[in-house]
């Protein structure tokens, strides 16, 4: 059974921001010190990092769930909550991120590359660091975000100089365990390599890594035999050797006819992207030990040259041949990295936003509006909806950022079902300057409700009066019967 995995889907969840607190600072003879709630910790992070003791993403096929910690509550007396504890994973060299659409996130290549592939949600606003000029006492906090949840793709493509490519048994396995120290299993039967094979080669003072990868037949680039398996791990190779057969017993099979095979299904593959027929290439023809490979190979030698490609007759069991092409392979690959002087680096993707992304949109949804955007969400999620004051800081926010403006545009009128996230209300549009007006931050609404609530006291009070004076009570009932509908109403 083959202990080699280079594909794995991974299921990442990063932990969720601490809560702030809303705290107001209790000392003797300062009774009303400020706010001091401090804010929320921030959860963890899930973060790929590059290893070199890494071979495989066999650990990620059988444990695919990675989830981070999250951060602790803030508290009183400015005492800030802990951040969550990140979780590393590690990865091996060359890791492709994709996400589930098959969009490119990173590319992962040399020790210790990073990639933070789910971030922690960050921790709630305390109350002291709500508190402004016009809100000196905030009497809420906000709550800390929800880390990142999502499903990646991991693929592996093999970092090496030298790529090994040829049909199944045609030597290679022997080729490099002869070239290097590595010792793939050798067989004669087809597809005995199942996993790439590296090997490292040291020849005229130049130290090039040597992959020997899954054999390659007719259909490849479409997924036949090990396919897109095999020609997923040359794509980052500076040269490519065809490993042609010169001593095969099959029906219809020559050295010519396998390398016109090999180079159709190169340039079959991801041409746009991967271009593997632009790479040198080298043609070894394997198996001279054999007196009917030795006169197959200096018969289709002079053709190969032909076609402008170096060729060396080699075998991997008397080693013949094999020094002058270590000292081929090492005088390509070090032009090539003369030519790329720079390692390759890791790659992330970013997708920035367009200048004039308002960060929101408004868009129908039946007799309602759905606003969606990652501000307009990530506000709802931190709203304490069981407290009056913060809901009036939610509504100023958005208020900031137009998001009235632009249901008004989208034609909302007063009372329409507004969505949100998870949360739908009914839009009241208010004007910027009522949602600041009044103490701690409380919005008209409020207000409106507090004014109505001292005006029914107030009737109530002078009723109890002309009650005990015997005066005509007809009038101050009346008053009151009105204000307890708006009372009801607005409520």
């Amino acid at each position: 059974m083959a202990t080699f995995v280079d594909r794995a889907v991974l299921h990442v969840a990063a932990g969720d921001g601490g809560n702030g607190c809303a705290s107001v600072r209790r000392e003797k003879f300062k009774p009303l010190g400020g706010p001091d709630g401090a804010d929320g910790g921030d959860g963890g992070d899930v973060v790929l990092v590059v290893r070199a003791h890494v071979a495989s993403l066999l650990d990620y096929h059988y444990h695919p769930h990675q989830k981070a910690t999250s951060g602790k509550q803030g508290s009183g007396s400015l005492r800030t909550g802990a951040k969550g504890q990140d979780v590393e994973v590690p990865v091996p060299n060359g890791t492709v991120v994709y996400d589930t659409d098959g969009n490119q996130l990173a590319d992962l290549v040399g020790e210790g590359a990073t990639f933070v592939v789910a971030k922690g949600g960050k921790g709630g606003l305390g109350n002291a660091s709500l508190a402004s000029a016009k809100r000196k006492a905030p009497g809420f906090a906000l709550l800390g975000e929800p880390g990142e949840k999502k499903d990646v793709v991991l693929e592996l493509k093999t970092v090496a100089d030298v790529a090994l490519v040829g049909f199944p048994s045609a030597g290679k396995s022997s080729l490099i365990a002869a070239l290097s120290a590595a010792r793939p299993k050798i067989a004669d039967y087809p597809f005995t390599t199942l996993v790439p094979n590296l090997g490292v080669v040291e020849s005229a003072g130049t130290t090039f890594t040597v992959a020997d990868v899954p054999g390659l037949i007719p259909g490849a680039h479409q997924g036949k035999g090990l396919g897109l398996e095999f020609l997923r791990h040359v794509e980052r190779c500076a040269v490519l050797v065809h490993v042609l057969d010169c001593a095969t017993l099959e029906p219809g099979r020559d050295p010519i006819t396998d390398l016109d095979v090999l180079e159709q299904e190169l340039s079959l593959y991801k041409d746009d992207v991967a271009r593997l027929t632009e790479r040198p290439r080298l043609v070894v023809l394997n198996k001279v030990d054999v007196p009917e490979g030795r006169e197959l190979a200096e018969l289709v030698r002079p053709e190969l040259e032909a076609r402008g490609l170096q060729v060396f007759e080699v075998s991997a069991v008397s080693r013949e041949g094999l020094p002058a092409l270590t000292y081929a392979l090492a005088g390509v690959v070090q032009a090539d990295r003369e030519a790329r002087p720079l390692e390759q680096a890791t790659r992330i993707v970013l997708r920035p936003k367009a200048v004039d992304d308002l960060g929101f949109t408004v868009e129908p949804d039946g007799d309602g509006f759905v606003v969606r955007g990652s501000k307009p969400e990530r506000w709802i999620t931190q709203t304490d909806f069981a407290n009056e004051e913060a809901i009036g800081f939610l509504a100023d926010r958005l208020a900031k950022l137009g998001v009235e403006k632009a249901l008004a545009a989208a034609g909302a009128t007063p009372g329409a079902e507004v969505t949100i996230g998870d949360v739908s209300f009914d839009w009241q549009p208010t004007e910027l300057e009522q949602f600041s007006s009044g103490m701690r931050g409380q919005d008209a609404r409020l207000e409106d409700r507090s004014r109505i609530g001292a005006e029914e006291r107030r009737l109530q009070k002078d009723l109890r009066r002309a009650e005990r004076m015997g005066l005509d009570r007809e009038a101050l009932q009346a008053e009151l019967e009105k204000v307890a509908p708006r009372r009801d109403a607005d409520e």
